[in-house]
């Protein structure tokens, strides 16, 4: 049976249906987070609006104490960048992406790390850490006392599994440079997933959050080999479709996908949301024409934005205690009000 073609607005929808962008979550923190595959969080207040869009009743300290109870996990993951997951996803995502990310940071800085031991250096950071979690600079000073060569604590975070640890990465304080040993914050399960298992749960995650997808929309999401997602996808038995040009995607069998008249409200989007970057272009949730106004060399990190009908149409910025939009053309005279109010919600969110 040749495998069905799915519109481009239907996988817009899927994608939105698995954000939770077609409707607030009545969901918890953590269960949120493992619904739509983790959030990226390089700049802390991206994870409290992006929960806030998704979820129903979402206050900002659902999310800080989530982080403090360990129940909610930030560390460099994925792409090598700062995601927030659940502690049940932790340590199978940070075991997935292990090798893949050592073999292309050696690969990219074989000239500066030729010469460096980096598992002796991560031994060396072990040693320091092991009595507790450490600021960044307070970290960097003990490794140069010990002799350490210096090295960036992303080099070494790729040699020693690492967490930030808050109050660092929360609305309250926001630059996160505490770290931990991820092993003493969240200790591993007793029975460790082999590499498999773990690569398999990144590639379900992936799917629940963001499928239908390219094999390598997967691949490119996780910082993970292309023949790595395909055994995974194999021995997953996932469901096999077409897109419009008639590439190949592939699902969970029971994943949602909404129809295409689905009706989409207006979300505001924080910046680094991974709804927007280059995996999930297949979903078209931001228009080509309208990616350099929100990815640039001056904003890498991409700006807040706003859908409407389940596209980008329009940027958002707090300005003195308000939201401020910004239409990307002519916005319809329906999703003006719906646009207006949601912005209000939004900065009496940012209030005290």
């Amino acid at each position: 049976m040749a495998a069905e073609t799915l519109t481009e607005r239907r996988l817009n929808r899927a994608l939105l249906a698995r954000q939770l962008l077609l409707e607030r979550a009545h969901a918890s923190v953590v269960e949120a987070l493992e619904r739509v595959g983790g959030l990226q969080t390089q700049y802390a207040p991206s994870g409290y609006v992006g929960l806030w869009t998704r979820l129903a009743g979402f206050q900002r300290a659902d999310l800080t104490q989530a982080l403090e109870r360990r129940l909610a996990i930030q560390a460099t993951l994925m792409r090598m960048t700062i995601h927030m997951v659940s502690a049940a996803d932790f340590w199978p995502m940070a075991l997935a992406v292990r090798n893949s990310r050592r073999e292309w940071f050696a690969r990219v800085n074989r000239q500066q790390i030729g010469r460096l031991d980096m598992s002796a250096i991560a031994d060396t950071a072990r040693r320091e850490l092991s009595g507790g979690p450490l600021k960044l600079a307070e970290l960097s000073r003990r490794l140069a006392a010990r002799g350490v060569p210096e090295a960036p604590i992303g080099w070494i975070g790729l040699w020693l599994d690492l967490v930030r640890v808050p109050p660092s990465g929360t609305w309250e304080s926001r630059r996160a440079d505490v770290y931990g040993l991820a092993d003493e914050w969240l200790p591993q399960p007793k029975r460790p997933p082999s590499v498999e298992d773990a690569t398999d749960h990144v590639v379900r995650a992936y799917l629940a959050g963001f499928g239908p997808a390219h094999p390598a929309d997967i691949a490119t999401f996780a910082g993970l080999p292309a023949t790595t997602v395909q055994s995974s996808t194999e021995r997953l038995d996932v469901v096999v479709f077409r897109d419009e040009q008639g590439k190949k995607l592939v699902d969970l069998r029971d994943a949602p996908r909404p129809p295409e008249d689905t009706n989409a409200p207006v979300r505001f989007l924080p910046t680094w949301d991974a709804t927007l970057l280059v995996h999930a272009r297949r979903t078209q949730i931001l228009p080509e024409e309208y990616r350099p106004l929100v990815f640039s060399t001056r904003t890498p990190h991409s700006i807040g934005t706003i859908l409407v009908d389940g596209q980008v149409a329009g940027s958002w910025r707090l300005v003195d205690g308000a939201v401020v939009t910004r239409a990307f053309g002519k916005w319809p005279r329906a999703a003006q009000r719906e646009i207006a109010d949601e912005a209000e919600r939004l900065a009496a969110f940012h209030g005290p």
